[in-house]
């Protein structure tokens, strides 16, 4: 396995060698011990598995009270994965990083707690599965407008198909005073 930094060094990427022959393919996605001496020294405690169609757009999406980090991988298809920076403290706040994970690419997206999180769907249909540090709290559930025009994400699409609820997200600039320190 080989952990690297993005351009938020906080955000790490994961490259997991795939093994294969006639047979398929094996491949260790998870490994405690590898994982702490790459950076990555969190317990996971909530697994998640989403499945999306091409141009779905799920995000921008943080907790307060309960944040998450995230390791996120995709099993069938193809995503951009987002995290953008909202730790107000931080020299890197509203900025973002994205990576492309594929099952084909075998590629897992580390996000820390104090980031929102979000991917779109860039092939047919997209199988996602992701491990959280955090349960899940609805009453606790935040979110960022996808094309807040501060933060500048290039998404790679002009009308994904979102949720109601992602639709009416605020932007960063409305939310900047109850955010992480």
């Amino acid at each position: 396995m080989q952990f690297l930094p993005t351009k938020i060094p906080d955000v790490i990427l994961v490259e997991v060698p795939k093994f294969g022959d006639h047979r398929g393919f094996f491949m260790e996605t998870y490994h405690e011990q590898k994982f702490s001496e790459g950076g990555i020294s969190v317990t996971f405690i909530q697994d998640n598995h989403a499945s999306s169609q091409k141009n779905i757009l799920r995000g921008l999406h943080y907790q307060l009270k309960s944040p998450q980090g995230k390791l996120i991988r995709c099993i069938q298809g193809e995503i951009l994965d987002i995290a953008v920076d909202i730790r107000k403290s931080s020299p890197t706040f509203g900025q973002w990083v994205g990576e492309i994970l594929s099952s084909e690419n075998a590629r897992q997206l580390y996000v820390p707690p104090g980031f929102a999180h979000g991917y779109v769907v860039r092939s047919e249909r997209a199988e996602v599965e992701y491990k959280c540090t955090e349960l899940y709290h609805s009453e606790d559930d935040y979110g960022i407008l996808w094309n807040d025009p501060a933060i500048g994400i290039d998404w790679g699409i002009k009308n994904p198909i979102l949720s109601e609820k992602d639709k009416q997200q605020p932007l960063l600039k409305d939310v900047k005073d109850i955010l992480f320190k």
